[in-house]
């Protein structure tokens, strides 16, 4: 695949029928009304605990029973009575009905017109609240039973949410469809009909680019999951020899078992990969019996990361992670969710660059970006570590490099693991430098760059102090204004006309066309 345009062939996305203009109040229900989830929800959510409670009972206790069955209703000595197993199993299956009912009749949302609420729990209530124009991303999940019942769970990002994402689960599909659209288009800014505030339709994707199952299956088996798997493996053979006990391999089983199951983990994950691009931002599906469909709104990517292994030097495949506020304090799925791009090619790594940085602030970014994958030296106007680093990355040393362009910092280290990392100027948080006794010794510094909470840590090592405080000072005043002239937070409305307070006028769209083109 060719290194595409990250949007359309006249520029950046832009909604066809409904044109930037100051956002109008609107709704999806009257500010009273409250609503509840779908009345199916708590089989979704439960069955697991169901199938807990089989293990939990354990084994024997359904010998008995089946043998009491067999007997004519007699049990076996020392075994329980099949009236007392039946009733243990109908008092947790109550228990269980009357706990998820109560949970799911506590829990109602609201959507307004600037908020998010979702009260939920019987004894110990709680009331949640999100502003609709901090959503950083919102995702439509349904797990394999949910698809089942055409059900989804609406799971969104919020700056200020705290330390977990907004859940409503379950809702009807198209119901979390809608929902999805009216947060993103409130979160945009877009202007709505007054006469009809609650009709707003999905916004239409176009699709970029898929990766095969076959793809993943390779990258899966080229990951750092088949390294622990032959390590396992040189551990098992060793022991055998040592030993010559082939009882030991009952203790290896449990670590086979695992190996296996991270094997089938990321598969599934990351199978039927796509990404699309809409006017709410990129939009990414994924998964094989728990499917997500992934929204990231313009702007709101943090920093990127592109990262290449060792074995995937083999195949030319790169991993692009992305920091998203909210993602990195999720620590139940925000591994999968900060990839936007499994395994790709460098082709396809532009492309994906293309969408998240429309304007990517120089000439020729295929070349300033392959050289920040794959390149060393001061290639297309790097600054790498100097020649007495070689003490301390004797190897490394002129991978150690960055450039800045108009719109971006570019980050590059690592030998083995080559590392690409990229973060917006307006998106700089804080700026460090770190220097130990051995490098204030040789006149060295490590610079970071601080973004939110995520995989992409921006930083450049063993930099000449002199190019790190130039560094330093320079990125601080691109920040501040970047920050200044940066687009607003919704990103569909119109900005008051004046002066850039930065200086310089913003590029057009038509700047932007085509920069990513080879």
């Amino acid at each position: 695949m060719s290194a595409a345009k990250g949007y359309d062939d006249g520029g950046a996305v832009a909604p066809q029928s409904n044109p930037p203009g100051p956002a109008v109040g609107f709704r999806t229900g009257p500010e009273d009304q409250w609503r509840r989830v779908h009345p199916v929800s708590p089989l979704v959510r439960g069955w697991l605990a169901v199938v807990g409670l089989i293990v939990v009972f354990g084994r024997n206790s359904f010998d008995d029973l089946v043998q009491a069955i067999g007997t004519g209703g007699r049990h076996r000595p020392g075994g329980a009575p099949v009236w007392l197993i039946l009733s243990v199993l109908a008092a947790a299956v109550v228990i269980f009905a009357v706990v998820f009912f109560l949970s799911w009749f506590y829990t109602r949302y609201q959507v307004t017109d600037d908020h998010v609420r979702v009260n939920s729990g019987v004894i110990f209530r709680q009331q949640r609240q999100a502003r609709i124009d901090r959503v950083q991303a919102i995702d439509v999940v349904q797990p394999l039973l949910a698809r089942i019942f055409s059900l989804a769970e609406l799971k969104f990002e919020v700056a200020d949410a705290g330390k977990s994402a907004m859940k409503l689960s379950f809702l009807n599909l198209d119901e979390a469809k809608r929902l999805r659209a009216a947060i993103l288009a409130r979160a945009s800014g877009m202007r709505v009909d007054p006469d009809q505030p609650s009709a707003i339709s999905e916004a239409p994707e176009r699709e970029v680019l898929a990766l095969t199952p076959g793809r993943i299956a390779g990258a899966t088996l080229l990951s750092g999951i088949t390294v622990a798997a032959l390590v396992l493996t040189a551990l098992v053979v060793g022991a055998l020899l040592g030993t010559g006990s082939p009882a030991l391999l009952v203790v290896f089983i449990p670590l086979l078992l695992a190996v296996g199951a991270a094997y089938w983990k990321a598969f599934t994950t990351d199978c039927n990969f796509r990404v699309a691009v809409s006017p709410d931002g990129v939009r990414l599906h994924y998964g094989l019996l728990d499917t997500r469909a992934q929204t990231i709104p313009p702007g709101r990517v943090q920093a990127v990361g592109v990262t290449q292994s060792p074995l995937w030097r083999l195949t030319g495949w790169y991993r692009v992670h992305v920091n998203v506020a909210g993602y990195g304090a999720d620590h139940g799925d925000s591994g999968g969710r900060t990839v936007v791009l499994p395994a790709g090619t460098e082709a396809e790594v532009m492309t994906v660059l293309g969408l998240i940085f429309p304007d990517p602030g120089v000439a020729d970014p295929v070349r300033v970006f392959t050289a920040g994958l794959r390149g060393k030296g001061r290639d297309q106007g790097f600054i790498h570590s100097p020649r007495r680093a070689r003490l301390l990355d004797p190897f490394a040393w002129r991978r150690n490099a960055y450039r800045a362009t108009d719109t971006a910092l570019l980050c590059r280290h690592g030998l083995l693991f080559r590392r690409l990392q990229v973060v917006p100027h307006e998106r700089t948080q804080s700026l460090s430098l770190f220097q130990g006794p051995l490098m204030r010794r040789l006149g060295l510094v490590d610079f970071e760059l601080h973004s939110t909470a995520g995989p992409v840590r921006p930083m450049v090592h063993h930099l000449d102090l002199v190019s790190a405080r130039e560094l330093f000072t320079g990125q601080a005043a691109r920040a501040a204004s970047a920050r200044r002239s940066g687009r607003p937070e919704r990103w569909m409305e119109e900005r008051p006309a004046g002066p850039d307070l930065a200086g310089a006028a913003p590029p057009s769209s038509a700047d932007k066309d085509n920069q990513y083109e080879q």
